[in-house]
Formats: C-alpha cells, structure tokens, sequence
C-alpha cells in the first residue's frame, strides 16, 4: 500500500474481518477470497484475549492470508505486531498513529482509521500514515453516510498522494467510492454476511471496482 503518483493505478479491496473467533477457519476464507480476487490487505479485528493467544490467532490467519499475496493489518494491537509476523496496524485517530509510527516504520505499515475532519486526516499524514480510511464504522457500529464519505474522498484524492480507502458499507456503495478517487475500498459485514458467501460477495465488489473504473 503505496503512495500513488502518476498515472493512477485501478483501486483493490481492502478486506475487514469481523472480530476473529475460529483463527483457522478465518484463515481459510480470507485466504480463499484472496486466491480469488484481487486484495490488497486484510483488516484483523481481534477478540479481547490474553497476548500469548493473540499472537498465536494472527499467526495462524497470516499464514493464509500473506501466502495469497495480501497484507495482514492488525486493529490495534501494536504491541504484538511484530512478534505475530503481521505487516502493520490500523490506528484509531490521529493520536494513537502519531504514537505507533515511530514503532512501525520504516518497516510495517501504519494506517489510520477513525478520523472525524479533514483536519485529523491531515494530522494523520503529516504523521507519517501510510493510508488513510475513512467511512469505517466506530465501535458502536455507527458510520458516515455514503454522501460523507464521497465528500471526504474526492477531497483527498483531489489534494493528496497518500493512498485513502473508502468503507463501502454495501457493495451498491462501491461504484460511488471509486468515482470519487478511492485507491482502496473496504468491504466487512456487506462480505461476511452475503447469503450467497463470502467468496462469491468478494467476487461481485471486485467486478465493481473493474466495472467502476473502466466506466471512469
């Protein structure tokens, strides 16, 4: 997950797990869907355990997960980064990136989530950030509207190189995330929950990031 420059390369998914459970069978799925399509990372979202058995569960979903190609990023948790063999963390708001940059780079990604203004978004780059997303549900499930979103995105796409995501709350909310200049767009529960599976879900939001870009 690089700056972009130049000419501006299709968007990929960003994939966000719900809170991990069965590690080996999370694994499994995120390392199918990665086989199948396109994914730039995968979001872990982790139980609330004791180290050893965090460390032990990302561990076990990397393996499937960096092996197809994609990114492990941990919510949070940036003191087990490391020690699980995960590729960076997601950080909740300006502050707590500000805090985890010195301890990730120049060798993990650090990428920045949360962000309510433009302004902590600016904070958030000029900190070191090497994405930033906006739209993402906060813990009580609550997320801006797709208008919101798009508003933030065309903003930053506009003005800057950093790479942003945009949360797609459904797959319908992807086709106005890529017009808007999202180099990432997230997908979770809209993936998760699909009736027809996850891969198949996975499948359809990639097809609309090719539809929506060659549409551009």
């Amino acid at each position: 997950m690089t700056s972009r420059s130049g000419i501006r390369p299709p968007p990929r998914l960003y994939v966000l797990t719900p809170v991990a459970g069965d590690p080996a069978a999370l694994g499994a799925q995120l390392a199918e869907i990665a086989r199948t399509v396109d994914v730039a990372a995968v979001l872990l979202r982790l139980p609330d355990l004791d180290e050893r058995s965090l460390i032990n569960m990302v561990k076990t979903v990397a393996t499937g997960v960096q092996g197809a190609g994609a990114a492990l990023i941990i919510e949070g948790r940036l003191d087990i980064v490391a020690r699980a063999g995960a590729d960076g963390a997601h950080l909740a708001g300006p502050d707590a990136l500000k805090a985890a940059v010195p301890k990730l780079k120049p060798n993990l990604i650090a990428g920045a989530g949360w962000l309510q203004t433009r302004h902590d978004a600016m904070v958030a780059a000029e900190a070191g950030a090497d994405y930033v997303m906006f739209g993402e549900p906060d813990k009580s499930g609550h997320q801006p509207s797709r208008e919101a979103i798009v508003d933030r995105v065309a903003w930053w796409a506009e003005v800057f190189e950093i790479p942003c995501v945009a949360y797609a709350a459904t797959l319908d909310d992807i086709e106005a995330a890529v017009a808007a200049g999202a180099d990432f767009v997230a997908v979770g529960d809209t993936v998760f929950d699909d009736p027809r599976g996850i891969v198949a879900a996975a499948a359809d939001a990639a097809a609309r990031l090719r539809i929506t870009e060659a549409a551009a």
